[in-house]
């Protein structure tokens, strides 16, 4: 009886697999309180802009050049009884961080090209494998993220060229395209400069703001007028979600 259990329960998790799961290996950073996650090379603030501790980094085969930020992954342990948390489930974590690969070693080259790697905040790791494992196989899968509010734009540069950190997006939380616009002009292509951050040098102070923004999947949601024309650098606006 256990034995057939057991096959039924491998038959669906290769079912499943067949339906949009990827094979990958996971392992975490910082400690149970998250504090080498405040920041990372997406541009967030962890902590103040609501992703928490449900944070991942990536490894350069998912990473995408940071277009990847943002984007929401399910994962679960996976071929690993000693070391997988039984009937642990699954845990879902936003795209924070990059995990850069290692050139200088032989060993621990998980985050290396071609491999697909997940280095999880410790919190989560723990949710569904044991501390002491380090490293486990895991199967994972894009998922929609739930996100509270509209999306937030928060407004950096100077007079001269504005900087925008787009994040709390939903959907499927990777940004594509950035479209901005003044009170005075059209819309205006904003380039990727690092992560969620987008830029233009057109001059824009004094003037109220609009977004467009367009997800990995091609869905845009346009916000309009999101930030008065008083806006100061520093600040963040919330516009529409998907």
């Amino acid at each position: 009886m256990c034995k057939t259990v057991g096959l039924m329960l491998m038959a669906l998790v290769y079912v499943e697999f067949a339906y949009g799961w990827e094979q990958a290996h996971a392992t975490f950073y910082g400690n149970m309180d998250g504090d080498e996650t405040t920041y990372g090379a997406c541009g967030y603030n962890v902590f103040n802009q609501g992703y928490g501790l449900r944070t991942t980094a990536l490894s350069t085969a998912l990473f995408n050049n940071g277009a990847a930020c943002g984007a929401c992954f399910q994962i679960v342990c996976f071929n690993s009884t000693q070391n997988c948390i039984k009937n642990a489930g699954y845990i879902i974590v936003t795209a924070t961080n990059f995990c850069p690969p290692n050139y200088t070693k032989t060993t621990d080259l998980w985050c290396n090209p071609p491999l697909k790697h997940f280095d999880l905040s410790q919190p989560m790791f723990t949710k569904i494998a044991v501390y002491k494992a380090g490293i486990v196989p895991v199967l994972f899968r894009r998922v929609s993220c739930g996100r509270r509010g509209g999306i937030k734009f928060q407004i950096k540069g100077n007079p001269y060229f504005i900087l925008v950190l787009v994040y709390n997006v939903g959907g499927v939380g990777d940004v594509a395209y950035v479209k901005i616009k003044g009170s005075k002009t059209g819309w205006i292509d904003m380039k990727r400069i690092w992560g969620q951050n987008w830029a233009t040098s057109t001059r824009l102070y004094g003037q109220s703001l609009s977004f467009k923004v367009t997800t990995s999947d091609g869905m845009t949601v346009e916000s309009n007028h999101v930030a008065p024309a008083n806006w100061q650098f520093g600040q963040s606006f919330e516009g529409k979600n998907f």
